[in-house]
């Protein structure tokens, strides 16, 4: 049960205050008429001298934002994503919910450096604004609530370059800073990025109520999920088991969507996992450059528990913490086994059409998994690098005698490179593949540029200098991760040496 004390004049001491007008929208504000049990209504904390850092035009229209909607001198867009104005109907909470971290039940969370400002409606169906960094909540608990340019940045250009990759994400509309000092391993600057989403409820959400023996709340909740969210499940004769078989499916086909680019999430915890499948919380994430399921992109994560090959085993961990949240309103714990169990197949479906495509298959013959087991093989045993040979896959030729040196030259190991060039190229003869047609369709699967940690270090050094630019043209790049016009810019080539240095930890 949520037993803080209420919020008293001096926590608001310097509150954001409402502004006359803002944006035409309709404001629905689903979440917040729960009511007291799920949050905690407070103002976020104003941030001095804030200005703009970058801002996504993709997002902005998502919302049914105009073109000028961060200069109109009415609306002071800048001063309502930086904490320091709400605009009208703007109702701002911070969430309470629980959650396992690392394997181990860390009991009450919530929303420690977040602030939901309201749900709108949009063409695209409702959605809900939050502000992360926006100073300290009731959930805070040791917290400062703040976030840091370096982390801000990192979120926002990872969110619109999922977005751009097709994989389910959370969005970011914006980042704005401040010279106010936040101490992280060292003093850093703030900043607020401002995050939408269909709804940001957890799988921890569930278990926060469950745990504090909570039913009539947790129904609520639930209830809440399937009638705004999960329609489908409504009439079905087990509406939970219906919710909870339809979360198993949406978060096996986001792994599998992981897995195929090499994105590594690096704190899966179960309060950073999304009831709509949505990648949420990007801390210390990271992309593969060398192909290594071993791969742990969180150097606080010591045990590897997060490592990126295990990541499909913890997603079905973390769905088993769900059902066990959800038995009060499911009753037999068989239904509910059965429920996440559709996770496995649905998991492998997934992955298989994932590698099918990236491979240029369009037909399935009984040597795939095998053909590509084996390549994978070889690729973690050389560490070769992830994103670059998949892209370079599309220029293999089936033509006799043709030199795939571009592809296969990628590999030290020149009796592998001609057997399996000889099996690929046998393998898409048999299915009668066009290799321009070919070609084509895996470029559209298999990015040419991803979010490297070399790339965002870049545009983060030179934010902390004071030049925003190379965060707005990496925006750009990342939105459109699959056209042809970046295979030869640097931003796609292999990563530099020092890029082997660089640490991202749960600050990050």
């Amino acid at each position: 049960m949520n037993t803080l004390p209420p919020m008293n004049s001096n926590d608001n001491a310097g509150a954001a205050t409402t502004l006359p007008t803002g944006p035409d929208w309709n404001w629905c504000n689903r979440f917040q008429a729960l009511g007291a049990e799920y949050h905690t209504e407070l103002h976020p904390q104003p941030m001095p001298a804030p200005h703009w850092i970058a801002r996504s035009t993709s997002c902005a229209e998502l919302l049914g934002l105009p073109a000028d909607w961060q200069t109109n001198p009415r609306w002071n867009a800048l001063a309502v994503f930086s904490g320091n104005a709400l605009w009208p109907g703007m109702q701002p909470l911070a969430s309470v919910y629980s959650g396992h971290q690392f394997g181990v039940w860390a009991g009450q969370l919530g929303d420690g450096r977040a602030h939901w400002l309201g749900e709108i409606d949009t063409p695209n169906g409702p959605m809900e604004l939050q502000l992360k960094g926006a100073g300290t909540t009731p959930y805070s608990r040791t917290g400062d609530g703040r976030a840091v340019l370096r982390s801000s940045i990192r979120e926002f250009l990872c969110s619109e370059a999922m977005h751009g990759l097709g994989i389910p994400t959370t969005r970011a509309l914006c980042i704005t800073g401040s010279s106010l000092p936040v101490r992280r391993e060292s003093m850093e600057t703030a900043a607020v990025v401002t995050r939408v989403a269909p709804s940001f409820i957890r799988f921890g959400h569930f278990e926060h109520f469950t745990q504090n023996d909570q039913p009539d709340a947790l129904k609520r909740l639930a209830d809440f999920v399937i009638e705004h969210h999960y329609p489908e499940c409504r009439n079905t004769p087990q509406p939970y088991v219906a919710m909870l078989g339809t979360v198993a499916r949406r978060t096996a086909e986001l792994l599998a969507q992981w897995q195929a680019v090499g994105f590594c999430h690096g704190v899966m915890n179960t309060d950073n996992m999304s009831i709509l499948g949505l990648t949420l919380d990007y801390g210390p994430f990271g992309f593969l450059d060398g192909y290594n399921p071993a791969h742990i992109c969180n150097h606080t994560d010591h045990k590897g528990r997060y490592a990126f090959g295990r990541q499909p085993s913890v997603a079905f961990w973390n769905l088993h913490a769900l059902a066990q949240s959800l038995m009060p309103l499911i009753g037999n714990g068989n239904a509910a086994l059965d429920a996440i169990e559709l996770y496995k197949p649905f998991y492998a479906d997934a992955m298989r059409s994932q590698l099918r495509n990236k491979c240029g298959f369009t037909t399935t013959q009984p040597g795939d998994a095998g053909l590509i087991d084996w390549l994978l093989k070889q690729m973690a045993y050389e560490r070769t690098d992830h994103t670059i040979l998949f892209r370079r896959l599309s220029q293999f030729s089936t033509a006799d005698g043709a030199d795939n040196a571009c592809v296969m030259g990628l590999f030290k190991d020149r009796k592998f490179s001609d057997l399996w060039a000889t099996a690929y190229g046998d393998r898409l003869k048999a299915e009668g593949s066009v290799d321009a047609q070919r070609a084509a369709a895996m470029n559209r699967v298999n990015p040419s540029v991803v979010l490297r940690n070399h790339l965002a270090e870049g545009a983060i050094r030179q934010a902390q200098a004071g030049d925003f630019s190379e965060v707005q043209r990496l925006l750009k790049v990342l939105q459109h991760p699959y056209d042809e016009v970046h295979d030869a810019s640097a931003d796609a080539g292999f990563p530099p040496e020092w890029a082997q240095h660089i640490e991202v930890s749960c600050s990050s």
